[in-house]
């Protein structure tokens, strides 16, 4: 690593000989497919690359640090792969619209985001930002508290709240109605 440090490129590949294959399975174990497995393993080396000098040996051993990043990175790539599927809350307003003749009527996927668009609104603006942040823009609790500037509870509890409201919202408003008779 200290090689690595003085930026030796050298020490890098053998980095990479020593440890590819084992990021690449495990990258390749959270992602499951190879082209996003390869992607996440380049950045893991790149992280190492410009990061060398956050490893403490004192701390634990170069493979398990390593490994870490590489685990780290591969679920960024997850989470947004996820994005580029689910979009923003924003892009709700932007899936076919049946009456355009831009989808069909009983298309579930519409019909959930249209749903789930309407129960965002009544959250609680706080709960509501928290989760569009979190679950749509793929943000951590963590970088929830830095970009909001709260203290991490708050951000935990106001998520929790939210997914727990909006939980309840969904059954209520996806249940059979009852008592139709006379």
């Amino acid at each position: 690593m200290q090689r690595i440090v003085h930026e030796d490129q050298h020490a890098l590949m053998a980095l990479y000989q020593r440890y590819g294959n084992q990021v690449y399975s495990l990258a390749l174990r959270v992602l499951r497919q190879a082209p996003l497995a390869e992607e996440a393993t380049q950045d893991t080396f790149l992280k190492v690359w410009h990061r060398s000098l956050s490893w403490d040996p004192d701390k634990g051993q170069l493979g398990s640090w390593l490994l870490t990043i590489a685990r780290y990175t591969a679920i960024d790539h997850l989470r947004r792969e996820q994005r580029q599927y689910v979009g923003g809350l924003d892009n709700l307003d932007r899936l076919p619209d049946p009456a355009a003749g831009q989808g069909l009527v009983g298309d579930a996927r519409w019909q959930d985001g249209q749903l789930l668009r309407d129960l965002m609104v009544e959250l609680p603006a706080e709960q509501a930002q928290v989760i569009e942040l979190a679950f749509f823009h793929g943000l951590t609790h963590s970088e929830l508290a830095e970009h909001l500037n709260l203290p991490l509870g708050t951000v935990k509890t106001r998520a929790r709240l939210g997914l727990q409201k909006l939980r309840a919202l969904w059954v209520e408003s996806t249940e059979a109605p009852k008592n139709l008779g006379p």
